[in-house]
């Protein structure tokens, strides 16, 4: 186990601040609408439950989320499907090689290559769902009807987060130097 040593001032010094930030945060008001950063990474491999389906073709979509207002907007793109686009939705709530229902359909420009551009509005529930990883995209074409190409839709990691624990894991042996 781990042990830190504090001195008094600096326990102190470290109280005030986390008050001070306490009360900063509350007297800000309502809290700004966070942005959430989503990308999904669409292939055939994936599909059929994640038995695949042997599909060349391959995509990609990026997704901002709202969590304010509950928007979802996404902006994608595929090529390669072995036959004409067929449909295309949100499924969910489903892991990686697990089937669920239709959550929003979308329209897509294009046959065997296209696009697809879009924004919905989501319940609570289906926020949930896709923060939480449980959403995929599912491209469907006339010879793969239940799904040629799909791709779990998965919230990007903030940066700053990252180095922001990347550090801590570098100062806690410090701290463990200083107190041993």
């Amino acid at each position: 186990m781990l042990r830190f040593h504090m001195s008094t001032s600096t326990v102190r010094f470290t109280r005030a601040l986390l008050v001070a930030m306490a009360l900063a945060a509350l007297a800000s008001g309502p809290a700004a609408a966070l942005v959430i950063q989503l990308t999904s990474s669409i292939d055939g491999a994936q599909a059929n439950m994640g038995n695949g389906t042997g599909s060349p073709g391959f995509g990609s979509a990026t997704l901002t989320f709202d969590d304010q207002t509950n928007l979802l907007t996404w902006d994608g793109s595929y090529s390669g499907l072995v036959s004409n686009f067929f449909i295309a939705h949100f499924h969910g709530p489903a892991a990686p090689g697990m089937n669920a229902g239709v959550e929003v359909g979308f329209t897509v420009v294009g046959n065997q290559a296209g696009t697809f551009v879009g924004s919905a509005t989501l319940s609570s529930g289906q926020a949930a769902d896709l923060l939480a990883g449980l959403w995929y995209i599912n491209i469907h074409s006339t010879t793969f009807t239940s799904g040629e190409i799909r791709g779990q839709v998965l919230v990007t990691p903030e940066p700053a987060l990252s180095v922001c624990l990347v550090l801590a894991g570098l100062m806690l042996p410090r701290l463990a130097r200083r107190r041993g």
